[in-house]
């Protein structure tokens, strides 16, 4: 059956199949050709989607209708294909005679088989048992030969250890006579002193201990062992005085034979400690007593003082006089003698016992100053002990050896920088606590010094932050937000005193009295230190502090600058508000003269005087506090231009501005009055009869008031143009303009 998308091909001349065709005749037994029955029989077939397929060219109905004819021929061949072996299937039954009989004929040789297989498996299972139960035999019969021989090698251990003390010689070694060892193995000759045998004897011992060690571990709890304990422990403890002997003797003449053979002695017993010991008590012990001594009374008999830098400066001599050479044997490569640290648990041990006995003030710190010179001088110390280490790794393991981690324990910075956080923040707070700004001595500064105490103050304590006799770098991070902090704290003082200032209540406002009883010319003074303070604080002083962080990553130095840069943007936020303080108190200085405004109104007021022809006299004094501010000496010398004009142009914008409120006020009060003044001339002439006309061509007070006002602004402008401030420009002004200037002259600003 071909599929739709591939019909049979038809004949050239077959007629044309009609559009009905192709959905299939009913008459037809043959499916059409849409249907293709095989595609069931696929493993992913999908009915719905193969339905949606086909809905979109053939009905629903029809497509059901195909199906179920479909079902119907396959039920039919179903029927048929059962109805052709029919026969056969009913005639199996009768072909199948004697089943029963067959069965046990087959079962009987299966059975056999699986009792075979069974005999089989018992004897198999039987074999497999008694091997392992011979292997189990075995394991046991050797693990008990193993620790037959392990006890075996103890015992000879020890007895070889015994009979190696016994042959060490009970004379002095001093004497340096030779002995003879060639029974023991050791290679002996006339070159060899006593001396040296003796440590080449102990050695050899030593790895028979190591050995013993190495055998009791692995027989722990066993009772031939603890027999032995009292013999082992006499042993050890015979070789551990014949050995701190031999190296004391070693190290007092410097044998550097006998000493080698004597650390990798103790290197091999796993006993370092007492070497180190050894070395403190004969070698390092004496040299440090010298230098700081102490007498019955406690009473340190070195260096004069509780300063260590004289004192350590001896002890380094010391060191590469008479401690060099062992250190020097120590670090001998591939000699095993790693594993000790003489640096650390002999030479600074000692030391720190003897800062401890002799002078244990220093590492209080109470007093600040010494407390950081004997830090430093200690940390010097330190690097100079580090030198000594011949690798990168054996610094590291020296700064994490116990004796280095106390001796750093003793200096307490953290209560080094609490103290100099009270004394650099408390001087800050002294020079902020006084009632009035306080200038330092004209003799003591130059022409750009800082000229307020308050200010000088506040550069050397951020100075004092950062002074070599102040500065702990490990405190780096403390002190720079110290230093912060200081600058926040010059800041809110400034700013909250200016808030009550401006506030003007005296009695609530305790501690900013400096603020309250400024003037102008104080407040100058200000505006000159916090120049200088944003420039010393983004200039020089950042530069100071990055240079001696410098050797901190990128990344903390850019946090740094930023933080610092921060600091001085919060001074110099603080400029538009001091000199908006200036110019509110120069403003209300000329606001008193303002107020004569109100003396022109009663000048005009129900009077006949003709119209004004020049100003008033107030207008001269309006702007004389500002200009006698302006020349002063104090904006002379310590303003720049450029404030100078800023403080200029504000003044006169707030001037004109409370000009223009005062002048619009009396203008409109004026018209209002004469407004009603003239509904009562109105109402009175009505009620008596007489005629309504006004003369126009009279003038009124209002119009008399305004022309007066109008000579004054002119004259004021007049007064700003001559310290540089074009009147014109100002939008006050121009409203003041509009609001008293005649008619004709309203769009013609001139003076």
């Amino acid at each position: 059956m071909q599929d739709l998308q591939s019909p049979p091909p038809q004949s050239a001349h077959a007629a044309p199949r009609s559009a009905a065709d192709l959905f299939g005749d009913p008459s037809d037994p043959n499916p059409p050709q849409w249907l293709n029955p095989t595609l069931f029989q696929s493993q992913d077939f999908d009915p719905e989607s193969y339905i949606s397929d086909l809905r979109t060219f053939v009905p629903l109905e029809t497509l059901r209708s195909e199906l179920r004819s479909h079902f119907t021929s396959l039920q039919r061949d179903l029927v048929d294909l059962i109805n052709r072996d029919y026969a056969d299937f009913v005639s199996l039954s009768t072909k199948l005679t004697d089943v029963d009989a067959a069965v046990v004929r087959m079962r009987a040789p299966l059975v056999e088989i699986r009792d075979k297989i069974d005999a089989f498996r018992h004897a198999v299972e039987g074999s497999l048992a008694a091997l392992q139960n011979r292997l189990k035999q075995r394991a046991d019969a050797a693990e008990a030969r193993q620790v037959l021989e392990l006890l075996l090698d103890t015992f000879h251990v020890v007895s070889k250890v015994e009979k190696l003390i016994k042959e060490l010689p009970a004379a002095d070694l001093s004497n340096g006579h030779d002995v003879n060892y060639a029974e023991n193995g050791i290679e002996t000759g006339s070159s060899l002193s006593m001396r040296e045998t003796q440590s080449m004897l102990l050695e050899r011992i030593a790895s028979e201990m190591n050995r013993l060690k190495f055998y009791i571990a692995h027989a722990q709890n066993m009772p031939f062992i603890e027999n032995m304990e009292k013999r082992i422990q006499n042993a050890s403890s015979l070789l551990d005085t014949s050995l701190r002997h031999c190296l004391v003797d070693g190290l007092e003449h410097r044998d550097t034979n006998a000493i080698y053979n004597c650390l990798r002695a103790y290197a091999a017993i796993d006993n370092t400690r007492n070497a180190e010991g050894t070395f403190r008590t004969t070698i390092v012990g004496p040299l440090i007593q010298k230098v700081i001594p102490q007498n019955p009374y406690g009473v340190v008999g070195g260096s004069a003082g509780d300063e260590l830098e004289q004192d350590y400066a001896k002890i380094k001599q010391y060191i590469e006089d008479d401690c060099k050479f062992l250190l020097d044997i120590s670090s001998i490569e591939n000699s095993g003698l790693h594993v000790s640290s003489f640096i650390a648990n002999s030479i600074l041990k000692e030391v720190h016992s003897a800062i401890q006995k002799g002078k244990p003030v220093v590492f209080s710190p109470g007093r600040p100053t010494v407390f950081l010179k004997n830090y430093k001088a200690s940390l010097d110390f330190l690097a100079h002990l580090e030198g000594y280490c011949p690798s990168r790794s054996e610094v590291v393991k020296f700064r994490s050896e116990v004796a280095y981690i106390d001796f750093m324990k003793q200096w307490n910075v953290g209560v080094y920088f609490s103290l100099r956080f009270q004394e650099i923040a408390g001087a800050l707070d002294s020079a902020l606590s006084v009632a009035s700004l306080v200038q330092v001595a004209s003799e003591q500064r130059k022409p750009k010094d800082l000229i307020l105490k308050q200010s000088t103050s506040l550069v050397e304590c951020l100075r004092s932050c950062w002074r070599d006799d102040v500065l702990v770098l490990s405190c780096s991070d403390k002190f720079l937000r110290l230093s912060l902090q200081l600058i926040s704290r010059f800041s809110n003082w400034l700013s909250a005193g200016l808030a009550a200032r401006k506030a003007g209540n005296v009695g609530s406002n305790l501690g900013f009295e400096w603020a309250i009883s400024a003037g102008p010319d104080d407040l100058v003074y200000v505006v000159h230190d916090l120049n200088c303070l944003v420039e010393e604080v983004c200039g020089d002083y950042l530069e100071h502090t990055l240079e001696l962080l410098k050797s901190c990553p990128a990344e903390v130095c850019d946090i740094v600058k930023q933080g610092i840069l921060q600091g001085g943007k919060s001074l110099k936020d603080l400029l538009p508000i001091v000199m908006n303080a200036i110019i509110e108190t120069i403003v209300e200085k000329s606001v008193e003269d303002l107020r004569q405004l109100k003396g022109i109104t009663a000048t005009y007021r129900m009077t006949n005087k003709p119209l004004p022809v020049r100003h008033s006299p107030y207008v001269s004094g309006v702007l004389r506090p500002l200009k006698e501010f302006l020349d002063g000496e104090r904006a002379a010398t310590c303003l720049t231009n450029e404030i100078r004009n800023e403080l200029l142009q504000g003044a006169a914008l707030e001037i004109t501005g409370r000009y223009n409120e005062l002048a619009t006020d009396l203008v409109n009060m004026s018209r209002r009055t004469e407004s009603s003044l003239q509904k009562l001339r109105l109402g009175a002439q009505r009620r008596a009869g007489a005629s309504s006309d006004v003369s126009d061509q009279n003038l009124s007070d209002t119009d008399k008031i305004c022309m007066q006002l109008f000579l004054d602004i002119q004259e004021y402008a007049r007064s700003l143009s001559s310290l540089g401030v074009d009147a014109a420009s100002i939008p006050p002004y121009r409203s003041l303009w509009q609001c008293v200037a005649p008619a004709e002259r309203q769009n013609s600003l001139t003076f």
